[in-house]
């Protein structure tokens, strides 16, 4: 199972990002998949999710509006279109597979919102 986060970067305020997470090694369009961010010395943080179906995404009060998750299934990838972007969005951002009672884990990619 492989889980390979892409697309981080340097971004100033304002600006935008996509990032890419591409999945091998399990049946990905039967999972839920997920994006989280990781910051030291704070608990990982759900930044947006949605179904296998690429249905019902979810987005807390941190990034509605201002974040989107989107999936293709026929190339195993799911996707976070990150707009308006604050320096509070830096972080190391995380793609996660959610299914069968059992959770897949990227490596993760950074990204940093200065000017």
């Amino acid at each position: 199972v492989q889980l390979v986060e892409s697309g981080g970067g340097l971004v100033q305020p304002g600006g935008s990002l996509k990032l890419s997470c591409s999945a091998s090694g399990f049946a990905f369009s039967n999972y839920g998949m997920s994006w989280y961010r990781q910051t030291p010395g704070k608990a990982r943080e759900l930044v947006a999710d949605m179904d296998n179906a690429g249905g019902s995404p979810y987005y807390p009060s941190s990034t509605k509006g201002r974040f989107t998750i989107s999936r293709d299934n026929a190339k195993n990838t799911v996707y976070l279109q990150m707009n308006n972007l604050r320096p509070e969005d830096t972080a190391v951002y995380i793609c996660g597979a959610h299914g069968d009672f059992k959770d897949f884990w990227g490596q993760g990619t950074q990204v940093t919102v200065s000017s």
